[in-house]
């Protein structure tokens, strides 16, 4: 009854390969590509995994990029299944104005955190913070209401924005630094104050609105790059979306 979860974002594919469709089951396998290899999935990372029994995805970079990995899922006989966010799910109140339009990855991550917090017996807020190419702060209170989010640029948007808008100013390969002494590093370390810093303001006000510290999980391909300038206790969880779709994938299959 193997598993394949698979979170398509606005750059990359990432893929998870699990032993059963239920939280906590043995990973087999992963891996990740870009938009531009996705075609070849089926002849590369693919082509000697065991058949999964099914699949679960979430996908948000558009119907084109979709139907592309669905083509390469015809290499098994499994039907691609494609997350919309609900109204609710898993221990998880959706408080979108419009539910349906959370974006499919945010509505993942937070079945996935509010999976951890469950675990760990004793329910309380999570600030679920994404950092990809852009970068989601989410809150959901200790009863597993998503209160909302912020979405902000990440690290590459940022940069490029400077670059266009501002005269003399190249994308830079600077370092993150307290106080930094060349434009590289003054470039790198705005970015990376900044997204602290709304993280850091979201972890204040949902202290505020619940009375209870929140558990901060950290995902995403550049959370590494910002969770050095953090000055909250918190956890990297590279599977948290895959999480996310396991809990929903065995929610699904127990109707």
């Amino acid at each position: 009854m193997t598993f394949l979860a698979i979170d398509i974002g606005n750059t990359r594919l990432k893929w998870a390969l699990y032993a059963g469709p239920r939280p906590g089951a043995r990973l087999l396998a992963h891996g990740a590509a870009f938009h531009e290899t996705i075609d070849t999935l089926a002849d590369t990372d693919w082509k000697a995994l065991p058949a999964p029994a099914s699949m679960l995805g979430c996908a948000v970079a558009g119907d084109v990029v979709r139907r592309r990995t669905e083509q390469q899922l015809e290499l098994w006989d499994i039907d691609p299944r494609w997350i919309v966010p609900a109204a609710h799910e898993c221990g998880v109140v959706n408080g979108y104005e419009h539910p349906s339009r959370l974006g499919a990855d945010r509505w993942a991550a937070l079945v996935g955190a509010r999976q951890r917090v469950l675990a760990e017996g004793r329910p309380r807020p999570a600030l679920v913070v994404m950092v990809g190419t852009a970068v989601t702060v989410d809150a959901i209170d200790a009863d597993g209401h998503f209160l909302g989010g912020l979405i902000l640029p990440g690290f590459g948007l940022m940069l490029r924005a400077l670059e266009m808008g501002t005269a003399g100013l190249k994308v830079p390969t600077g370092e993150v630094v307290d106080f930094p002494t060349n434009t590289s590093d003054a470039l790198m370390s705005g970015g990376a104050v900044a997204l602290a810093g709304a993280v850091e303001r979201q972890h204040r006000r949902l202290l505020q609105r619940t009375g209870a510290s929140a558990l901060l999980l950290m995902t995403g391909g550049a959370a590494v790059k910002l969770a050095p300038m953090v000055d909250l206790p918190f956890e990297i969880v590279d599977t948290l979306i895959f999480e996310g779709l396991l809990a929903m994938q065995a929610h699904r299959l127990a109707l």
